[in-house]
């Protein structure tokens, strides 16, 4: 049901998981735990799903939140809840594509379907956040702003300790040379992170690798990468390329979230 990253273990009073598309209700291409309040899966399934994780990280389902993400390159500390429906109070979902909190109970996640997912926590100063790296928030700079939001409520990045979960592998990842050029236009040190596998039409990009070089290029000694592939690993993931492949209409989310107990 959900893979753990060794350096977010063991730090006293944070749970954490990436999860899988294993242990929920939904069904069809949903099967089973597509926790993504934006599929056209049905709604009931989809909170009955996240409140599955809810209780895997030992929270109230209302005490999940992730955002509505738009693959920005901006990250919101955030204190308090919103329901699911975009609504509590005055609070509402936000359209960015990370958060940062120091809020006890507060269960933070982020979807994925190939693009990377990324947790953190600073055990020291109680900080912990998770952020969408996709390649446009990757190269935009979100993890960055992870970080720097993570710094101004207490952290510090030599206490950083951040994961890479499952993602698209280079293997899977063919990208056009419109893709890699805005990455070399960024920094001609980005070349290392393309390659054109025997008999390949297109470069292939290793986003994890990227993501993890993101991390340390903004101070982080202490980050990794769980090199599972949501693609070619079918049973355990779902894969947003995967469902243009077999031509299905939609596709499952995973998510993965932190907390401070």
């Amino acid at each position: 049901m959900k893979t753990l990253a060794d350096n977010l273990c063991g730090h006293g009073g944070i749970k954490h998981g990436f999860f899988g598309s294993r242990g929920g209700v939904s069904s069809g291409i949903y099967e089973s735990l597509n926790c993504g309040l934006g599929s056209k899966d049905e709604a009931d399934d989809v909170r009955e799903n996240r409140a599955r994780v809810a209780g895997d990280l030992g929270v109230a389902s209302s005490q999940l939140i992730s955002p509505w993400q738009i693959h920005s390159a901006s990250a919101l500390i955030v204190d308090e809840p919103w329901c699911e429906g975009g609504r509590q109070g005055a609070v509402e979902r936000p359209k960015l594509d990370a958060l940062v909190t120091k809020t006890p109970g507060l269960a933070i996640g982020i979807l994925t379907a190939d693009c990377a997912p990324v947790l953190f926590c600073d055990p020291r100063a109680g900080v912990i956040g998770a952020a969408h790296a996709g390649w446009r928030g990757a190269v935009g700079g979100v993890l960055d702003d992870v970080v720097e939001k993570m710094c101004s409520i207490g952290a510090r990045k030599e206490d950083i300790f951040a994961t890479v979960g499952p993602a698209i592998s280079p293997e899977i990842y063919e990208v056009g040379d419109e893709f890699r050029d805005h990455f070399l236009a960024d920094h001609p040190g980005n070349e290392r992170f393309f390659v054109k596998p025997a008999g390949a039409k297109k470069v292939h990009f290793d986003l994890q690798a990227y993501a993890q070089h993101r991390l340390e290029r903004a101070g982080l000694i202490h980050a990794a990468i769980i090199k599972h592939c949501t693609f070619t690993r079918e049973s355990q993931y779902f894969s947003f390329r995967r469902s243009q492949k077999n031509k299905q209409l939609d596709y499952g989310r995973q998510i993965s979230a932190i907390v401070i107990g």
